[in-house]
């Protein structure tokens, strides 16, 4: 019962985390087609051409990694269950990680030159770290429920 329960978990945060990689990668790629179509130069818009391209390659990176998961979804043991756990910890503070990074590249894109492409990249990252990071804590939350019933 608590593995079955714990799978579906599993299951719902890697079709989540899919769903995220594929809506970035549609939003990336609609941002793209919108600079094509109104004819926007790099030098015109770079802070949304350097927003599109984290979008991309996150969302690239989110796909490869829910399909690779998902791949090797199966029941699991206490043993498992603790090498997921940690996992997660892992990952949730790799995420506060990449918003520091993304804040940081922002910031220092403005403040050093006045430049918006660093400014648009670091957005973007943070966006993917804070999707990440809620992510990553819905999973961490369902699993302390399934730790305690």
């Amino acid at each position: 019962m608590w593995s079955d329960a714990l799978l579906i978990a599993e299951r719902n945060h890697l079709l989540r985390l899919l769903l995220w990689g594929a809506a970035s990668v549609i939003v990336s790629t609609s941002l793209f087609l919108f600079m094509v179509v109104t004819r926007r130069s790099d030098d015109r818009s770079p802070l949304l051409r350097h927003f599109a391209i984290q979008l991309a390659g996150w969302g690239m990176v989110e796909l490869v990694v829910g399909v690779w998961r998902w791949q090797g979804l199966v029941y699991r043991d206490l043993g498992s269950y603790t090498s997921l756990d940690r996992l997660l910890w892992l990952n949730v503070g790799l995420d506060v990680g990449y918003v520091g990074v993304g804040v940081a590249i922002a910031a220092t894109g403005w403040v050093a030159a006045r430049r918006l492409g660093p400014v648009g990249g670091g957005l973007g990252v943070v966006v993917h770290g804070l999707a990440l990071l809620v992510l990553h804590s819905m999973l961490l939350s369902v699993l302390a429920r399934l730790t305690v019933a």
